[in-house]
């Protein structure tokens, strides 16, 4: 275990680049004081946002570049164009060097995903990545994957995520045996594609993974497992839309408060508890998803969001070091994966 866990940060990816990443930065150093930081991108402009974070800036060294991979760039795209003098190719370089222990990118998904793969390869069994991350229920945290690395999935990689997730909820949520479901459009086992009812009876036969059979979407919310699998698509769908539900939900409150002095001074009567529903919908908080699969760690960030949630990016890729995750997937991977054989397909990422 490092003494300091080391990130590199790609400071021009996302909607905004430096101007959030090193403030997210900040943020997340007050948090964690034994990070070391590797700034990856314009020095110029990194260095006018360290001008106002002190610590950060005795924390973090500068690699220069002036290359960035857009939002719009496709996977091939980003690969052949100056691929190994981008921001975002050298912080996934840092980890290849053994320079930094993890890295995070507010950019492009998909560039970042075949980045991650060309240049860190899968581990033995996973014939791709997937995004995971953390979902608040009604019963606390869930792991839920993929969010959206990658479409489509046949069997062998639903068992593979099923493993992985549950080695992640371990770590993470500190769960024993954690339960594991997989997405369907119904919890009856004749439901669905065949690849998820295979999946389910490969998953049924293997005792070390507390299987619980499928999930509807409302499960989720409703804490029906502690992972939830499905793949890239559907997961994807699945995450913007619970965003988008916690943003009308905050949205119509805040228009019902609106509506007369009487709600106002309801409200101040409720307002602790108003403010810790606001917090557990809040999506900055569930910022960030880890790229599963790879030899080495990269954290994805939501390309618009603001310092706070970066910061938030920034904490996922500190805990997944600290806790080991890449060595307790391979410990997983290596007992309950030889059943899985790597599926030659690469669909292209979901952006």
């Amino acid at each position: 275990m490092p003494q300091k866990v080391r990130i590199a940060l790609d400071a021009m990816g996302g909607d905004v680049g430096a101007a959030v990443v090193v403030p997210g930065a900040a943020i997340s150093l007050n948090r964690y004081p034994d990070t070391e930081f590797v700034l990856v991108g314009n020095r110029a402009l990194i260095e006018e946002q360290l001008a106002k974070h002190p610590a950060l800036k005795a924390a973090s060294r500068i690699i220069h570049t002036e290359v960035a991979v857009s939002m719009e760039d496709k996977p091939s795209q980003a690969l052949r164009r100056g691929r190994k003098t981008s921001s975002m190719w050298l912080a996934i370089d840092a980890v290849k060097k053994g320079e930094a222990d993890v890295a995070v990118s507010a950019g492009n998904t998909g560039a970042l995903m075949a980045m991650a793969r060309f240049h860190l390869h899968m581990l033995e069994g996973i014939d791709r990545p997937a995004i995971a991350g953390l979902w608040p229920t009604v019963r606390g945290d869930s792991v839920v994957l993929d969010l959206g690395a990658t479409i489509g999935g046949d069997a062998r990689h639903l068992v593979a995520l099923a493993i992985m997730g549950s080695a992640m909820a371990r770590v993470l949520l500190n769960i024993e045996r954690p339960t594991v479901g997989l997405l369907n459009i119904g919890t009856e086992e004749i439901k669905g594609h065949e690849e998820i009812r295979e999946a389910g009876e490969r998953l049924r036969a293997m005792a070390a993974l507390n299987y619980v059979g499928f999930v509807e979407g409302d499960g989720i919310g409703g804490g029906a497992a502690d992972v939830v699998v499905t793949e890239g698509f559907s997961g994807n769908i699945a995450l913007k839309a619970a965003e988008g539900t916690a943003r009308q939900i905050s949205d119509f409150l805040r228009q019902a408060i609106a509506q007369s002095w009487l709600s106002k001074i309801g409200y101040l009567f409720a307002k602790s508890a108003f403010r810790s529903l606001r917090d557990k919908l809040d999506p900055k908080k569930a910022n960030g998803g880890v790229l599963l699969g790879l030899r080495g760690v990269v954290v994805k960030s939501h390309g618009g969001t603001d310092a706070e949630g970066f910061a938030y990016a920034v904490d996922w890729g500190y805990e997944m070091v600290r806790y080991d995750l890449l060595t307790k997937i391979n410990q997983m991977l290596n007992r309950e994966g030889g059943g899985i054989v790597p599926d030659p397909s690469t669909p292209e990422a979901v952006s």
